[in-house]
């Protein structure tokens, strides 16, 4: 029979916001695999299509090798410090060959790029470095074999060029490949083997073989096989590889866990809910994948750049020759040529945004913090006001014994005790809460019998030879009994605050009253203060009565309340905060959050929720801590700095060093050499790729907030 209904109460909701779904763990975003969409993300760098870290990685260590000679046995660099070169016969030839095996080599990759970009009329970095190699090759080979009567012996430049676009080009695909890392480790955590429970024991099967429905246990120390909820069993769950938080977390009874999560202390029994693809683990894996797949305006804008770049060089190499031509010598036309196209080459600015990005969703990868679209996250940053679905957010999204008061000479405790046998046989949510506090203060419940859920009204049941009830007002009308002066005092503050308040009726009295409240989650005081310290206002939207929703968000100093609202409404007030002019971040977990997620201008989905929602949002908290959030604030704000600064850096080097390359102070003495441009370049490489490692040391964990 149900026993719904004894929960009709003075203090009930007008309007239920959702159905939330604890369950939700399945992140079921994406039907694509995760090999295949980081795939996807390499090749949207067109210059990296086709290759890979390790490619990189080998040609570099080689054509450094290699370059180390070359620059041993070149005159030129020699020159800069007045000395000359070993010699032996055959050293001069040395500079020539070596040089020759690093062209074809090491400069492979942005030869064959290089081409790529021509058939496509798309140039950009690798034609560029292509025409950078290409030039300073032909003019050494020049030199090497005297003809034309040049003097530009380029070997040592030619080399340590390629070699710096090697590394940097391996820096940059080892940090894209760093979440695809994350990936793999985020997959090694699920066990091969799992512990079956049959009916004449256990037995020990392949982890792929279990079905949703399964009992599996897992003992102390063991790694959940599965997602699923405790049927029996208390343990403290190490939930890291999860949330990013090292703290273990206590679950109990009824209570979802996630797969890959570690029972540290205790055995567990879990009831298998999802396996495989629909596991939070895999959700997780899809959607870190598809953020590196995902494109935004700064990886735009660089490309644009480095378009920009290809003419501004090609033009810059052009006039210098041209104009050397007629006013000097070819020697010089060539020398100056050649080294405005070396200090051009724009490693440092192909590097500028994809490290930031890589390197930022990696972190926020390993603090749980999913980043579905990178431009959301770009976003973030310009946000007015956080918008927060209260239930299961702000709250705990399941109701708490946060108030007794007893009466007729019974004690809270026996109060609490005498409640708890009488729900013990209810699955009421609320029931459940008066056996969670009946258990969080070591009362011993007595057993219970003859249980009966009366419709609209509450239920009874036999303790110790004594009839018992337990309901709201409704339940006090029908048995004509009221509750004393004293016991209506403490109720009415409860009341107020729009609390479900049952009483406890025994032997035609009332003997006490406890207040059940969606209890608000501690970590939301900490993380509305602290998006108010960064300048951004926090709004709060609930389905709940207006007294409800005043009383948490005075409770949290939430800056604005919207009550009342019906769920296909909730979008309507995020249009209506934009009207206003505010860019908003909607932060839910129920399908009727959905829509208000996809109008917001970031959409954040609590990683707890339902798939529809973690569908509409461009982030995902893949733990339910509301302190997250801040974490998502100051990641974009961080990442936009790195990304602003390498840009800068990168395209100022450009704008100063060509011109000094091309010789236009010149008339007063100032020729920059060919040496100076690849020692330029290399660390205007170096500087870029340096900065954007700062951010490995941004703590984005939740617990750090404040």
């Amino acid at each position: 029979m149900d026993d719904h209904s004894h929960h009709h109460t003075q203090g009930s909701t007008t309007q239920r916001e959702h159905e939330h779904q604890p369950d939700g763990h399945r992140h079921t975003t994406h039907a694509v695999h995760t090999h295949a969409v980081h795939t996807q993300a390499v090749h949207t760098h067109g210059e990296h299509a086709g290759h890979s870290v390790a490619m990189f990685r080998d040609r570099f260590w080689l054509t450094l090798a290699l370059s180390a000679v070359v620059v041993l046995f070149s005159p030129m660099f020699w020159g800069l410090f007045g000395a000359a070169p070993p010699e032996f016969p055959g050293s001069a030839g040395i500079p020539p060959v070596l040089g020759t095996v690093v062209f074809v080599y090491g400069g492979a990759p942005f030869l064959k790029g290089g081409l790529r970009e021509l058939r496509e009329r798309q140039p950009g970095m690798m034609l560029l470095i292509a025409m950078a190699i290409s030039v300073a090759f032909l003019a050494s080979w020049a030199t090497s074999l005297h003809l034309g009567g040049f003097d530009l012996d380029f070997w040592w430049e030619l080399a340590l060029l390629v070699t710096i676009m090697l590394l940097g080009h391996w820096l940059e695909m080892r940090a894209l490949g760093a979440s695809q890392g994350a990936l793999a480790a985020l997959a090694a955590l699920l066990p091969d083997e799992a512990e079956r429970v049959t009916p004449v024991g256990t037995e020990v099967v392949p982890a792929s073989e279990l079905a949703p429905g399964d009992l599996v246990l897992v003992r102390p120390g063991g790694r959940l096989p599965a997602d699923g909820r405790i049927e029996a069993g208390t343990a403290e769950l190490d939930e890291s590889m999860i949330t990013g938080e090292s703290k273990t977390v206590s679950r109990g009874l009824g209570e979802a866990v996630v797969a890959g999560t570690v029972a540290t202390d205790n055995s567990l029994r879990i009831r298998v809910e999802a396996v495989g693809e629909s596991t939070a683990l895999a959700g997780i894996q899809r959607m870190v994948a598809a953020a590196q797949a995902s494109s935004s305006r700064a990886q735009a804008l660089a490309d644009r750049a480095a378009a920009f770049l290809f003419y501004f060089a090609s033009v810059a190499g052009i006039l210098t020759f041209v104009a050397w031509a007629l006013l000097g010598s070819i020697d010089d036309a060539v020398t100056r040529t050649v080294t405005v196209l070396v200090i051009a080459c724009p490693h440092a600015l192909g590097l500028a945004i994809p490290l930031v990005i890589a390197i930022s969703t990696e972190r926020a990868a390993r603090a749980g913090v999913l980043v579905k679209d990178r431009l959301s996250l770009e976003r973030m940053r310009t946000v007015d006001v956080v918008l927060f679905d209260k239930t299961g957010t702000l709250t705990r999204g399941e109701p708490e014994v946060l108030g007794l008061a007893s009466a007729n000479g019974v004690s809270e405790g026996e109060l609490l005790a005498l409640a708890a046998a009488v729900e013990s046989d209810s699955e009421h949510p609320l029931a459940r809460a008066i056996a969670r506090a009946a258990a969080a203060h070591a009362v011993a419940v007595p057993a219970a019998r003859d249980f009966v859920a009366r419709s609209g009204l509450g239920v009874e049941a036999t303790v110790d030879g004594e009839q018992l009830q337990v309901g709201g007002p409704a339940l006090l009308a029908e048995a004509g009994v009221a509750a004393g002066a004293e016991l209506s005092a403490a109720v009415g503050p409860w009341k107020a605050r729009g609390a479900t308040v049952l009483h406890v009726i025994a032997g035609g009295r009332v003997i006490g009253a406890l207040a059940l409240e969606d209890a608000v989650r501690e970590e939301s005081r900490t993380a509305v203060r602290a998006l108010q310290r960064r300048g951004v206002r926090v709004a709060m939207i609930t389905g709940d009565a207006q007294q409800v929703a005043d009383a948490v968000a005075a409770d949290l100093g939430i800056d604005e309340v919207f009550a009342q609202v019906l769920p296909q409404d909730k979008d309507q007030k995020v249009a209506e905060l934009q009207r206003r002019g505010l860019r908003v971040a909607m932060v839910g977990d129920g399908v009727n959050d959905a829509p208000a997620l996809a109008r917001a201008d970031v959409g954040i989905a609590i990683g707890a929720g339902t798939d529809v929602a973690i569908e509409s949002a461009g982030v995902v908290l893949a733990g339910n801590d509301p302190r997250s959030v801040v974490s998502v604030v100051e990641l974009s704000r961080a990442s936009y700095r790195k990304m602003w600064q390498n840009l800068v850096w990168a395209t100022g080097y450009n704008v100063v060093a060509v011109p000094l390359a091309a010789g236009v102070l010149a008339f007063a003495g100032v020729v920059l050499a060919p040496a100076a441009a690849a020692v330029l370049m290399s660390l205007s490489t170096i500087v870029v790729a340096l900065n954007a490692q700062l951010l490995r040391g941004l703590d984005l964990s939740a617990s750090r907030v404040h």
